[in-house]
Formats: C-alpha cells, structure tokens, sequence
C-alpha cells in the first residue's frame, strides 16, 4: 500500500492518521508542492485532478481523502472507524460530512490565503470565510460538551476528518498576513475550550507524532 501526500494538506493528514490508528503498514511517497511534483506525468496518471492523497493498494487507486477512509475501512475493518450500529454509523457519516460541506471549503480558503501569500489580494474572500469557519468551530465546542469525540465517547472518522483542519487553521492563523483579519482563532483554548481539549486527546494517539506535518517541524 502507497500513499501519496504531501507535508501539510489537512487532506492528507486524515489519511496518515488513519493509517496509523488502524495499524496498516505503508509506504511513504512525500509529494514537493513547491516542485509542483502533484502534477507529475505519474500523479497525473494516478489523480487527473493533480491532488493528493493518493492510495494505490496493488491495481486500487483511490483518491479524495474520504473515499480513502472509507477504502481503508473496508480494507482493515479493526478499529472501526466508521461505527459498528447503524445508529453510530449514521451519527459518524453526519459528523463527516458537516465538515466536509460546511468547514473544508471556507477553511481551505484561508490556509491558502495565508500559506501563498494571497492575503491581500483575496481579502474579500477571507473576509467572507471567517463567519462560517467561527459558525462551525462554535458547533463543534458545543458538540463536545457531552461527549470526548465529535460522534460519541470513542474516537471515529468525524475526528480523523476534522482535527487536521482546525490544527491548520490555527497554524494559519499564526502568519504575519493573519493579522490584518479579526479572525477569531487567536486565543484558541480560551474562546474554545471543549476544542482545546479534544485536540490534546487526539494529539495524544500512538503514532500521531508520525503522522506531523515534516516542514512544520523545520518551520514552526
């Protein structure tokens, strides 16, 4: 089993941590943004798109990070990911694609915003994409005020598929260019206490230190 990413796509990141949660041997082929290395002649063959994630487990290819869950847990059912009711199963898919439709778009707006320079000439755009990340970062605090994960008391796809966009936010949020904008994130454990906590217990998983993006470390 290959995966193809690349340091730093919260995309990506879902699937390292769901490798590593579920135990699945892999081999590691780290894609160079800044080499444009996503729109090779071979990744253009595996994802036109030009993206990543890629799996390719033998003749299966699969792209779009969720996809890719939900291949891996047909593939290695044990943990389970994905519940094991119908009832869990449900709550768990909602979870997944609430962030899917609500939080990914306006978020990756931003991270691009901030990480490519384009903070001043998309102001417009990250203007309009604070409302809703601040709408569903409130969510998500009141969702964990019951419960330590985001679809019940055990960890599932909903937190695999959310954690690695929040923590990119706040890195986000950290770039000169993030100042100009009242975007809410700083002060993060304060405004959204809940969130802080289960961050920690996510950050908190055997394996989860494997799965850090690599130039976060060489650039903090």
């Amino acid at each position: 089993m290959e995966l193809f990413w690349g340091s730093g796509s919260p995309y990506a990141w879902r699937v390292q941590l769901a490798l590593e949660i579920k135990g699945i041997a892999y081999q590691s082929r780290l894609i160079e943004f800044s080499k444009d290395e996503q729109r090779s002649p071979e990744m253009l063959a595996l994802n036109p798109r030009g993206q990543v994630p890629v799996l390719r487990d033998g003749e299966v290819v699969v792209s779009q990070s969720i996809a890719i869950l939900a291949y891996l847990e047909r593939r290695h059912p044990e943990p389970a990911l994905f519940g094991r009711t119908p009832g869990e199963t449900g709550a768990i898919w909602q979870a997944v694609m609430e962030a899917a439709l609500h939080l990914d778009g306006p978020a990756d707006l931003f991270l691009v915003a901030m990480y490519y320079g384009e903070a001043e000439a998309r102001q417009a755009e990250v203007r309009a994409a604070l409302p809703p990340i601040a709408a569903e970062l409130g969510r998500l605090e009141g969702t964990l005020h019951d419960r330590p994960y985001l679809a019940g008391l055990a960890l599932t796809a909903a937190d695999v598929v959310v954690y690695p966009m929040v923590r990119s936010l706040l890195r986000a949020a950290d770039k000169p260019d993030a100042a100009r904008f009242e975007h809410g994130l700083d002060g993060f454990s304060g405004r959204y206490p809940q969130l802080a906590a289960w961050m920690a217990r996510v950050e908190a998983l055997p394996g989860y230190e494997r799965t850090y993006p690599p130039h976060w470390r060489k650039n903090p």
